[in-house]
């Protein structure tokens, strides 16, 4: 869930049609928020920034938790949950009913939620704090949805979630476990404020992320939560698991003393992780055709950045300006620890689409970046994605401190579709309440009738196999999608 888009549809349609999720705030919206008039009216003030739907919203009862314990925790970790189990859901798995093990990684962002809530009334200091603290995000969604693997939480800075990739992907490769969770989270408490620029940091001076432009100043800082679930590509192919891409390389350093200051970036290690993403399965960059930059469109980083992605290419091909780039941040603003999951996630959905998204505001490039002789262009509109083999793209995430990571990413091979023989087929629906079950109901016949790329034995499988068993059910019967479908809107 980013700003402006509570699923994955509504992402990619935002993306797609080049929306920018960053808003401006009224004076009584700021003023709501506890933001003082002599803040919000000095004319420095930059009264823009993002708003997460509902993500105060929990359904406490279907996770088991009392009102009260859900109050006290912090709102990262509740939303990591809930996406967590979407994910699964997503994959058409049951967590706890999974014949392997199965391990989870993942972060979040700053805790403004333990110094923001006031009532303890009753409650114990321990309880307290890890309803809250950073080290306990993994361990409860572990605890709530039965993960017995390793549950390690991953604190890089900007760069958490896609090195949180990395470490699920290493486990995957070491026999850890035979499935992992990898992603997130983001959450500023209270949210919907603005913020006042200073000068030499990384704050946009307008509110606008304008990645690799010529008037890019800086980026906004937003919030947001991913998840993905990741097999080696064996077992998934064996398992005859949805597979949405495939992590072809993975690569995380550290830039050490390589820099000018701690905050800086560094060419040197940036190149470093970029070529040894590359080099573990020999992949030419002349085969990748597009790269999900981390792109914060400030004055220093955006021209680090293209000389690094730069110096990595020229290792091995001379070619110029055949690979688009763009960054997710010039849609949402600048995720934090959610940051890295977020541009993988907006690669996920181009490769099933076929598609690259426009880097929105731009109009005329950083004269400090050398696009001209370098292999990149900006991707200013939303285009086909065409190449010769595979859609491969390169996913950058850098984290202040100096954290690097690089991810290459494949789309998945064709395999053989499924078929059945059978005439009919059966649609369980289970939920944990009367009204749940109704709007599951619903939400499936929506579904059905939408669904031309998925066989009708494919969504049987997994609702019988690939759903949790909940006290309240329904099942419906049937030969094609739609009819199915409308049974199921109609209530029949």
């Amino acid at each position: 869930r980013f700003p402006g888009a509570r699923h994955l549809e509504a992402f990619w349609q935002n993306l797609s049609s080049g929306v920018e999720s960053i808003r401006t705030f009224t004076n009584e919206e700021l003023a709501a928020r506890g933001v003082l008039a002599e803040v919000y009216q000095n004319p420095s003030y930059v009264r823009r920034g993002t708003v997460l739907e509902d993500h105060d919203r929990f359904d406490a009862a279907f996770f088991e938790m009392s009102p009260r314990e859900a109050e006290l925790t912090n709102p990262q970790h509740r939303l990591f949950l809930q996406t967590v189990w979407e994910a699964f859901e997503h994959a058409g798995y049951v967590p706890d009913r999974y014949a392997g093990v199965i391990g989870i990684y993942a972060g979040s962002g700053h805790n403004s939620y333990l110094h923001a809530h006031r009532d303890l009334s009753g409650v114990d200091y321990l309880s307290y704090l890890v309803a809250n603290e950073q080290d306990y995000l993994t361990t409860r969604t572990a605890f709530k949805l039965g993960l017995v693997g390793p549950a390690v939480n991953v604190q890089t800075a900007c760069s958490t979630s896609l090195v949180a990739v990395h470490a699920a992907c290493e486990a995957l490769r070491d026999g850890d476990c035979e499935m992992a969770v990898a992603g997130g989270v983001s959450i500023s408490w209270p949210e919907g404020e603005g913020y006042t620029p200073e000068q030499g940091l990384i704050f946009s001076s307008d509110g606008h992320c304008r990645a690799f432009d010529a008037e890019a100043d800086g980026t906004v800082f937003s919030q947001g939560v991913g998840a993905v679930i990741l097999k080696t590509l064996d077992r998934a192919i064996e398992d005859g698991d949805t597979i949405h891409g495939v992590i072809r390389g993975i690569a995380i350093n550290n830039d050490g003393s390589r820099k000018g200051g701690f905050f800086a970036p560094s060419i040197q290690g940036q190149t470093d992780v970029i070529t040894a993403a590359l080099a573990q399965q020999a992949i030419s960059p002349e085969s990748i055709s597009y790269v999900e930059a981390h792109g914060t469109g400030t004055a220093v980083g955006d021209p680090i950045e293209i000389a690094a992605l730069t110096q990595a290419y020229r290792q091995s091909t001379s070619k110029k300006r055949y690979c688009a780039i763009g960054s997710v941040k010039t849609n949402i603003g600048h995720t934090d620890a959610a940051a890295g999951i977020a541009g993988l996630l907006k690669v996920l959905l181009s490769i099933r689409h076929r598609q690259l998204p426009p880097n929105l505001h731009f109009k005329a490039s950083n004269p400090a970046c050398d696009f001209e002789t370098s292999p990149f262009y900006v991707q200013g509109a939303l285009g086909d994605w065409h190449c010769e083999g595979p859609r491969r793209a390169g996913i950058s995430s850098f984290g202040l401190g100096g954290t690097n990571a690089h991810a290459i990413l494949e789309e998945p091979p064709s395999l053989p579709q499924t078929s059945s023989s059978r005439p009919f087929q059966l649609i369980p629906i289970a939920a944990k309440d009367d009204q749940a079950l109704v709007d599951l109901e619903h939400r499936m016949g929506h579904l059905l009738c939408q669904a031309d790329d998925h066989a009708l034995a494919d969504i049987a499988h997994t609702a019988q196999v690939g759903r949790a068993d909940f006290g309240k059910r329904s099942f419906v019967v049937g030969r094609d999608r739609r009819e199915i479908g409308q049974r199921l809107l109609l209530g029949q």
